[in-house]
């Protein structure tokens, strides 16, 4: 998988590829496109026009990056001082106008991810050592500071400024222009009006994606002892311990929150 073997009608004649790079020959290239000599893309990843990736920097299949988009560059760190720091990024992801993704630092692990099938929306911002799981949307304008962590089919609305090194829960779903200093529960709704709170289930998100009544009755009675119910957090952890017939997704709630760091947005 060398430059050598790109099919010349495949890039534009004003692309810009690194004899280096390493680009599957199914790849299209459009126009001022820049790939630079320590990236690697995998069979048929399109870059519309104008995107530019550095690396260190692999790139799976299947993955569309619309113009503008800058992908691999050098963390936003005043702390980094050129450590080969890398970034990857899965398999059929779609990276839309002037989305911005850094490396990683070497402080902060050395890496920057990003899932499967995951919507990056216009000028979204992923920073350095961001870990970005599967089938996530990103909306336009959401910016991730870094150390960020973004579990599966969690929804970022737009404009949504989140702070550094906060967890954002599986199946999550954050409102529009939410400022997230706090991890955010998994299966919520999260939003702020004068201030940021949790609002309840993702009922609707969840039913979406196939999860039955049961499941979505044991998450719920979940969120009525975490949020509605008298008891303090460690309270309502220990309730819902004790519920023998909790199931795997309380289990994995309860697993978020024991191991936030940040606390969580209730």
């Amino acid at each position: 998988m060398t430059q050598a073997q790109i099919d010349p009608a495949n890039v534009h004649v004003t692309a810009i590829v690194s004899p280096l790079a390493k680009v599957h020959s199914s790849c299209k290239i459009g126009p001022y496109c820049v790939i630079g000599p320590q990236v690697e893309v995998g069979k048929d990843c399109e870059l519309l026009s104008h995107v530019a990736i550095e690396g260190p920097t692999t790139i799976g299949a299947g993955n569309r990056f619309f113009p503008f988009a800058s992908v691999g560059m050098a963390p936003q760190d005043l702390s980094y001082a050129g450590e080969p720091t890398r970034l990857e990024i899965g398999d059929h992801n779609v990276i839309r106008e002037a989305v911005t993704i850094s490396r990683g630092t070497a402080k902060g692990g050395g890496l920057t991810r990003v899932g499967n099938h995951t919507l990056i929306m216009a000028y979204a911002h992923v920073a350095h050592d961001c870990v970005i799981g599967d089938r996530v949307i990103l909306a336009n304008g959401a910016t991730l500071g870094g150390h960020v962590t973004v579990e599966d089919w969690a929804v970022v609305g737009a404009l949504c400024p989140v702070h550094q090194f906060v967890r954002i829960g599986t199946h999550a779903y954050i409102g529009g222009g939410t400022t997230v200093t706090r991890d955010v529960l998994p299966f919520s709704k999260t939003a702020a009006a004068r201030d940021t709170h949790a609002y309840g289930l993702n009922a609707l998100g969840l039913e979406r994606r196939g999860f039955s009544k049961e499941r979505i009755r044991k998450i719920h009675h979940a969120y009525k002892v975490l949020l509605a119910s008298k008891l303090n957090t460690s309270q309502a952890l220990e309730k819902l311990k004790s519920e023998p017939d909790r199931g795997e997704d309380v289990e994995t709630l309860i697993r978020f929150i024991e191991a936030s760091e940040r606390g969580v947005i209730k």
